[in-house]
């Protein structure tokens, strides 16, 4: 079983989404856990929200650190950090393959309660389609 590593800034929508599908769609397969480089420290009730509603198993996600991992050893490292200049990805060290999916923040998302619903919605389903594609 490959161990995959997934980052993104905060470690509370992106991140927590893909960790939840690699583990559910990639069971037997890959086993996942995430992290971001400056953690919120909580995780965004929408992220969980969407998950549940999607029928992916969550366990008990929490934002974390990084740094909780730097003992680890990884055969896949994943950023899904935007690209924009005001948003940092982290690079985590050692032998490991890496992947960069770029998919736009959820938690940024503004407007209704719909319009935040269906930034989350966009963002599980554009990692459905990279894990699909690059992991099964």
């Amino acid at each position: 079983m490959k161990s995959v590593l997934i980052l993104c800034t905060g470690n509370s929508c992106r991140s927590i989404l893909a960790e939840g599908l690699v583990n559910q769609l990639g069971s037997g397969k890959y086993q996942a856990v995430s992290a971001g480089s400056n953690p919120t420290g909580s995780v965004h009730p929408k992220s969980i929200e969407t998950l549940q509603r999607q029928g992916i198993a969550i366990g008990s996600p929490r934002s974390k650190s990084w740094d909780e991992f730097s003992d680890h050893r990884f055969d896949l490292v994943i950023t899904v950090c935007d690209e924009a200049a005001s948003e940092s990805c982290p690079v985590f060290s050692g032998q490991y393959e890496k992947r960069h999916w770029s998919i736009p923040d959820p938690a940024k998302a503004t407007g209704t309660e719909e319009d935040v619903t269906r930034a989350f919605d966009l963002a599980f389903q554009m990692l459905v389609d990279h894990i699909n594609k690059e992991l099964l």
